[in-house]
């Protein structure tokens, strides 16, 4: 299968400095991705960028690369602490977090410095990372404009500025929060800016044109990047028998690394209890699970410590976790973009993968939204006898810890609320983010809202139809 997400432009045909070649060969890169080769040669060249692309496909290389380029050829003499000379700016903190590795690993012989913030953890443990000058500041809005307004760091003297997910940034009701930063930095045309979208909508390209400078457009079809490599396929069963033609499925298809995405945290709960009562090694993400325990779950299911991750929204975007082999969409998401980036997680980096959902009675209606979004009808599976788990365990339920805790490395506590972490800000702290921290803690915020407003039939249990609070 030809490789739709890879050039034939090499990173050594760009004059590049040698300490960030050196980084790009270690991280074993010599190809660039599409939106790589299209992109650094404007980006270098010290062109703004309004780039269309999915996760998956590069980007965060992209804007790394021409950052990290254009910081080493622009060095900022005399820079004290508080300095920052670049901020990239994420929706979610597990996208900041992805974002803030790969930087590690592409910065590595560059000696450039970037640090890592964003709400819900290590409140004076990260404000204290600004004690010394700052190349490359990563981090969610509220938690930014946070310490900006207590003065902790300076924007007088940014080089350049990356807004990732820009349509997420809308969605989740952030973007008063971005034109407020980027009313503090330098004027556009003193810096290098690069804005990342899965669409270049026109909320979106407004937002461009009036904080960059003449940015020039470069669109990488989604479509195309998945069409070749995720094996599609739809289910129509009935409620009762969704869970067992998921331990069905999973007992045939033996994925390597699967995710199963439900639309509330109390499914992910019920699935959790009984794949783990069942043999199947799972733990589950959703918005009120701490940060710290989010890194530690991540971490484990990268290592293969379980086979399947179960999810809200919140790992929908942002998130590289290599090698799922399979997605699951118990739920069909009731947004049809949302679908796009859930089975987006399998067949990363022109890999292949599978993707089954399930169209049950609850949220069936959504599959001709999701269709046309897409561009083509998925292909529909019939659920034989054989694809049903018929000897089930009835688990017991297992006690989950709760959102609420102290805050980790800083003083006082944040309240206890049903979206969990709310980033950990103090009390009387003013700050345009105040009504976002609890969507940028959790991935879901205005999206959430918007979705209450479409009509639809409530889940099982007595649960609503929006996603447990939650993607970067």
């Amino acid at each position: 299968m030809e490789n739709f997400y890879l050039s034939q432009t090499r990173f050594d045909e760009f004059p590049l400095d040698e300490s960030l070649l050196a980084s790009i060969r270690e991280t074993g890169f010599e190809f660039c991705s599409r939106i790589q080769a299209e992109t650094l040669p404007l980006s270098l060249a010290g062109k703004d960028i309004a780039g269309q692309a999915q996760t998956g496909t590069g980007k965060t290389g992209a804007f790394l690369v021409a950052v990290f380029q254009h910081l080493l050829k622009n060095p900022l003499p005399n820079s004290e602490g508080g300095t920052v000379r670049c901020i990239i700016l994420a929706p979610t903190r597990e996208l900041a977090i992805q974002i803030a590795r790969d930087a590690e690993e592409l910065g590595k012989h560059t000696g450039l410095r970037s640090v890592l913030v964003y709400g819900g953890a290590g409140y004076d443990k990260q404000r204290r990372q600004f004690e010394e000058p700052v190349d490359v500041l990563i981090g969610t809005p509220g938690r930014v404009i946070d310490y900006w307004k207590q003065h902790v760091f300076t924007l007088k003297y940014a080089q350049a500025m990356v807004l990732d997910e820009a349509d997420r940034m809308f969605d989740m009701g952030f973007i008063q929060d971005v034109r407020f930063l980027m009313r503090k930095l330098p004027p556009p045309t003193q810096r290098l800016n690069m804005l990342f979208s899965a669409t270049l909508s026109q909320r979106v390209l407004e937002l461009a044109y009036e904080h960059m400078n003449n940015p020039q457009q470069v669109k990488i079809e989604a479509e195309s990047v998945r069409a070749d490599n995720i094996a599609e396929h739809v289910y129509f069963p009935a409620n009762e028998e969704k869970i067992p033609l998921l331990i069905g499925l999973m007992r045939k298809l033996e994925p390597f690394r699967a995710i199963v995405f439900v639309n509330t945290k109390h499914i992910a709960e019920k699935i959790d209890d009984y794949l783990r009562g069942n043999g199947i090694s799972s733990d589950l993400i959703s918005g009120d699970v701490r940060q710290s325990k989010r890194e530690r779950l991540l971490q484990a299911f990268e290592a293969g410590d379980f086979k399947v991750l179960i999810a809200t929204d919140v790992a929908a975007r942002g998130l590289h976790i290599p090698d799922v082999s399979h997605v699951f969409n118990f739920d069909l998401p009731q947004m049809a973009e949302d679908y796009v980036h859930r089975i987006g997680r399998t067949a990363r980096a022109g890999a292949s993968g599978e993707a089954h959902s399930f169209a049950c009675e609850d949220t069936a209606f959504y599959l001709p939204e999701i269709e046309e979004y897409t561009g083509k009808p998925i292909p529909v599976e019939k659920i034989s006898g054989d694809l049903l788990a018929h000897d089930l365990r009835r688990p017991q339920r297992i006690q989950r810890e709760r959102a609420g805790h102290p805050r980790d490395g800083g003083g006082g506590r944040r309240p206890s609320s049903r979206h969990g972490d709310r980033g950990g800000k103090p009390a009387a702290q003013e700050s345009a983010a105040t009504n976002h921290q609890a969507s940028e803690s959790t991935g879901d915020g205005g999206q959430q809202n918007r979705r209450r407003r479409r009509r639809g039939p409530r889940q099982d249990s007595g649960h609503s139809t929006q996603p447990a609070p939650s993607a970067d």
